[in-house]
């Protein structure tokens, strides 16, 4: 790895893209009480799965003394990722350290991070799959060797530099854990997928952050909130904001059902979640192409949205649901989406199977 021009004496390694070097465990009192963000696994809500099996490795890892293994965590936005790995920061007693993919633009970025790492650190990478290959390079030994070797200078002036590192801990989140390259991938100990939250999850979460903003909400209105929030706790707190909001301005502050109604009812959000461009995405593919199938490219210019924001934001939720399927040729609405929509149902043939059946085209790979 070539470094030449890069100077390691007066670069500042204590500012540079670090975002926090306090303590996890001091973040109660630095936070300001509006952060919803829980702090300890107990009072994270859902993934039971993922939170039995870093339960075990965290207690582990510390009965060692030694850093917890690499994680590795995935899957859709707004579930959380960020605030779990806080919280691992917090259950080791380390310090917690943020930074993201696209952040880290060079070599040294990437190096001045890895060397301001005190012992058993954890070292948060959001958007991890956005990491060029020439930083992965550097991440590679020190993953597995806690140690970066680079070449300095050109031609005869040129030398090798071997620096140790204090052993940490690496957590990577992203969105698409099928762009990470397989070597990466491969180095993380730990991986973890999260998964959407049901109505009952989200219900908690929202009476939780009702009591932190000091909102008056009885638990029919939390679950009416929680059924249309997509199942993500991103949203459902914006959501109970944004009824809040509704409620000292149109009501008497305090959220019944009625209110939860109405205010969704104004931001167009309806019963199961769907926004005013999920109708439109779904009314356009029936509308244009007969209910699909229609490629994404396609799909985004129909409708004016960016082909990743349609896949990483919207349709996610709606394969969830059933609402849409992927086939060899494109998207197709489904029968549910048309009953939804008040659309009377018509399918072709191009995409069915022998039994009749919409060929589905495996969601990871597309």
């Amino acid at each position: 790895m070539d470094f030449d021009g890069f100077d390691f004496e007066e670069f500042d390694f204590e500012n540079r893209i670090v975002d926090s070097g306090v303590k996890a465990s001091d973040l109660d009192e630095r936070e300001s009480e509006a952060s919803l963000r829980p702090k300890t696994l107990s009072d994270y809500t859902g993934q039971r799965r993922a939170k039995d099996e870093l339960s075990i490795y965290i207690n582990a890892a510390k009965l060692r003394g030694e850093p917890l293994d690499h994680v590795l965590l995935y899957g859709p936005p707004g579930l959380g990722k960020t605030t779990l790995a806080g919280i691992i920061a917090a259950e080791l007693g380390v310090n917690f350290r943020i930074t993201s993919g696209p952040a880290i633009e060079k070599k040294g970025d990437l190096v001045a991070l890895l060397t301001n790492l005190e012992d058993g650190d954890v070292l948060f990478i959001d958007e991890i799959h956005r990491l060029s290959h020439q930083i992965e390079e550097i991440l590679y030994p020190a993953m597995e060797d806690c140690a970066i070797d680079f070449i300095v200078g050109k031609g005869p002036a040129a030398r090798s530099i071997h620096l140790a590192l204090r052993p940490f801990t690496l957590i990577g989140a992203t969105t698409r854990a099928g762009q990470l390259t397989t070597p990466l991938r491969d180095r993380f100990g730990v991986v973890l997928r999260l998964e959407l939250y049901t109505p009952d999850e989200l219900s908690a979460i929202i009476l939780r952050s009702a009591g932190i903003l000091n909102i008056e909400i009885d638990s029919d209105s939390a679950y009416e909130i929680a059924s249309r929030s997509r199942g993500t706790p991103r949203i459902a707190n914006r959501l109970l904001k944004r009824v809040r909001d509704y409620a000292q301005v149109k009501g008497s502050g305090q959220i019944d059902l009625d209110t939860v109604r109405d205010a969704l009812s104004m931001l167009e959000i309806d019963e199961l979640g769907l926004d005013n461009t999920d109708r439109r995405m779904l009314s356009s593919m029936i509308r244009f192409y007969g209910g699909g199938p229609v490629g994404l490219e396609t799909l985004a210019a129909t409708i004016g949205e960016e082909a990743v924001t349609i896949e990483d934001v919207y349709e996610p939720y709606l394969l969830q649901i059933g609402f849409l399927a992927r086939t060899p040729r494109g998207r197709v609405v489904t029968r549910m989406a048309y009953e939804h929509l008040g659309v009377p149902y018509t399918q072709k043939n191009d995409d069915k199977d022998d039994k009749g059946q919409i060929k589905i085209q495996n969601v990871e790979t597309q």
